[in-house]
């Protein structure tokens, strides 16, 4: 990082009276970020052997030093996701608005939700059932929490690609909305130069307006009684408690604690008698990160929004069993296939209607003329069927060709091919018999040699 902060900031903290965050900004400059990955327990995936728990998170572990992890197949395979061990307070947050909603489905909206890593975080906590709309305003940044999600194995869920500040209200439709919103990144000093070189008082105060302005307008599409879980990754309390201060004096919310998180190496709220949690680089071993719980008052009429009368689907083709389960097939396109759960169907039919939306459930396959080509994210799917097409174990040399998108030679029956690497998919090929041609999507390829 840079070699010294903005005077203006390392004021900002000695003036906030706190001795903590006084003492923030020699360990910016003298402490190095910590490993950490999440692992996904629903694919089977383990616990590294030389991991250490994440306290605040059961399927979090700090690493011992930081591996290659372009070149591990099993990253690739969305067994683990390489995080921040304190963006993964998250998924505590969820478990605690679970803990307050009740263990049955719930609709969930990760508001600004790129790369996807607290979104997947927060599904893994979520009941069995649950809905989730993942959106993203940045289009860029969109593409790569789709990858992301797809490789996580989710289906219930809709990508959407709004701006959270004037996204239409679906009048009282989510149960737990969050809400990661766009800071002035203090909490990446550590990590990112130009979080050092962009900040400024300016910045603070555009990005607390934008964030006011997001707060609000997600506010009348979270049900009465539902969660809101609000987070920065930043340490002034103009975007952190004044936001929450915000939430309460003009919408009545009402702020839980988030059990996981009350631990003495996290701080708590500045001048606001709420629970709050804010994570200092030096005291705990991530980034920087704040993150509060709140409840919308229980005490007006909810509003559902009009059902919308399903779409007409289209005309499909004969399908073999793809997944396990009731799902809903759709063609997209001319030539694409998507499925998603039955159950979710006029969930995801109303948010189509009232926001952008760029991806539904998971795609299943490619229509190239009378051949049925299966999709990538079918095979990182968690409900794949795996008797649905031959598969084929190779070793970690093929698997990383295979990542890479060059040519493989495989041995297993001719046609379409699930490959396999430590029993776990990886993706699909169509054997020739002499060679395979490789089905990996070109955008997700390792380019790393």
């Amino acid at each position: 990082m840079a070699a010294q902060l903005p005077a203006q900031f390392v004021d900002m903290l000695h003036n906030m009276g706190v001795p903590a965050l006084a003492q923030l900004p020699e360990a910016l400059l003298s402490t190095a970020p910590a490993v950490a990955v999440r692992i996904n327990r629903a694919k089977g995936f383990d616990a590294p052997s030389d991991g250490t728990p994440v306290e605040w998170c059961a399927d979090g572990f700090y690493l011992p030093s930081r591996p290659d992890f372009t070149l591990d197949p099993a990253l690739h395979q969305g067994l683990y996701y390489v995080q921040d061990a304190s963006s993964m307070a998250h998924a505590a947050a969820v478990e605690a608005a679970v803990a307050i909603l009740g263990n049955e489905p719930l609709r969930f909206l990760d508001a600004c939700a790129a790369p996807g890593g607290k979104t997947t975080a927060a599904m893994d906590r979520l009941p069995a059932g649950s809905f989730t709309v993942a959106n993203e305003f940045d289009r860029r940044r969109c593409s790569i929490l789709l990858e992301n999600i797809a490789k996580w194995g989710n289906d219930a869920v809709v990508i959407a690609n709004g701006d959270a500040a004037t996204l239409p209200p679906i009048t009282h439709f989510f149960d737990l909305i969050a809400a990661d919103v766009p800071c002035s990144g203090e909490g990446m000093m550590r990590k990112d130069e130009h979080a050092v070189e962009q900040w400024s008082p300016a910045l603070v105060a555009d990005c607390a307006a934008l964030q006011r302005r997001i707060v609000a307008n997600l506010w009348q599409s979270l049900r009465p009684g539902g969660c809101f879980i609000y987070s920065t990754c930043t340490f002034n309390t103009a975007e952190n408690e004044q936001v929450l201060r915000f939430l309460i004096d003009e919408f009545g919310a009402i702020p839980h604690p988030v059990p996981a998180l009350e631990r003495p190496e996290i701080l708590g709220a500045v001048d606001l008698d709420a629970p709050a949690y804010r994570f200092l680089p030096g005291r705990v071993r991530g980034e920087g990160q704040f993150i509060a719980l709140l409840q919308k008052p229980d005490d007006t009429p909810r509003q559902l929004p009009r059902r919308p009368k399903p779409a007409r689907p289209a005309k499909l083709p004969k399908l073999p069993p793809l997944l396990d389960g009731e799902y809903i097939y759709n063609m997209v396109g001319a030539d694409t296939i998507t499925a998603l759960p039955a159950a979710c169907a006029a969930d995801a039919e109303t948010v189509r209607n009232l926001w952008p939306v760029t991806a539904t459930g998971v795609e299943v396959a490619t229509l190239r003329g009378k051949d049925l080509i299966p999709a990538q994210p079918l095979a990182m799917c968690r409900h794949l069927r795996r008797d649905a097409y031959p598969a084929c174990e190779v070793d970690h040399d093929t698997a990383l060709s295979y990542l890479r998108r060059n040519a493989i030679t495989i041995t297993a029956p001719r046609g379409i091919v699930l490959l396999t690497h430590n029993a776990h998919p990886l993706g699909w090929a169509k054997n020739l018999g002499n060679r395979a041609n490789n089905l990996y999507p070109a955008p997700w390829r390792i380019l790393k040699s």
